[in-house]
């Protein structure tokens, strides 16, 4: 368990060609005064430019790390999370860079983070009429296999981007396993913990699709990762079923 003392979070923002957007966003966090690390995930030059401009003009709150080569959304949070637990921190509070978090609940978040410092604190969204149909309908299914692969509904959505992590049990978890480095992160990341043992709150949060028009979600690609993760996950999930169900069981 975390101690309330060493509650230190910052926060992790993935950034892949969003430099329309990235700027609007950073303008939005810096005013909670917390240090902001921006993983360049292997951005065009125009984007990169933009980011080398932004951690200049803001370099005492600012941290820039560089992917040569993209990685995916997972592999840059993951870069994310290990630059800051270098630097000290004991959170981060996960951004995406479009632009479609609400970053007025930003304070929230980490208010919920600091009264409950080994919980991970995760978006539950409430979206507008400019989230893609297919996508808002393909994201029922995710959470379904969420619910049967945790044995639980506690995990109320599996894919929003918009979280404050306890950065010891993450850490943990990435010495021992390889996790997806695309869009299937999200999804891991949330059942592995959870499987390990990390409480989750969900917390209600305006999504809108997205600033700058640029989504980097393929959809052929990134369903086929999603399926064969959740089939992989229901594998995992089985000889952890009894553990699983003692813990719904026995919970106060």
């Amino acid at each position: 368990m975390l101690e309330r003392l060493v509650y230190k979070p910052c926060i992790v923002i993935p950034v892949y060609n969003h430099e329309h957007a990235i700027g609007g966003v950073l303008a939005g966090l810096l005013p909670h005064g917390l240090h902001c690390i921006l993983v360049d995930d292997g951005s065009s030059p125009a984007c990169a430019a933009v980011l080398r401009a932004l951690a200049q003009r803001h370099d005492e709150h600012l941290t820039l790390v560089t992917h040569e080569v993209n990685q995916g959304k997972g592999g840059a949070v993951m870069s994310g999370f290990r630059r800051a637990a270098q630097l000290g921190f004991s959170h981060a509070l996960q951004v995406d860079a479009d632009g479609q978090h609400n970053l007025d609940d930003v304070a929230r978040f980490l208010e919920q983070g600091r009264q409950h410092p080994d919980t991970l604190i995760v978006g539950c969204p409430i979206y507008d009429d400019s989230v893609p149909k297919g996508r808002l309908y393909g994201r029922y299914a995710t959470h379904v296999w969420v619910w049967i692969n945790t044995l639980s509904l506690d995990i109320r959505d599996s894919m929003c981007g918009f979280r404050v992590y306890p950065l010891a049990p993450v850490l943990a978890l990435l010495e021992r396993r390889a996790l997806g480095r695309r869009m299937n992160f999200d999804i891991e990341i949330l059942v592995r913990l959870y499987w390990d043992g990390v409480p989750v709150l969900n917390l209600p949060t305006r999504v809108a699709y997205p600033a700058d028009g640029v989504s980097h979600f393929q959809a052929w690609r990134d369903n086929v990762l999603i399926s064969r993760l959740h089939a992989t996950l229901f594998f995992g999930m089985l000889p952890r079923a009894p553990r699983l169900l003692a813990r719904k069981w026995l919970r106060p």
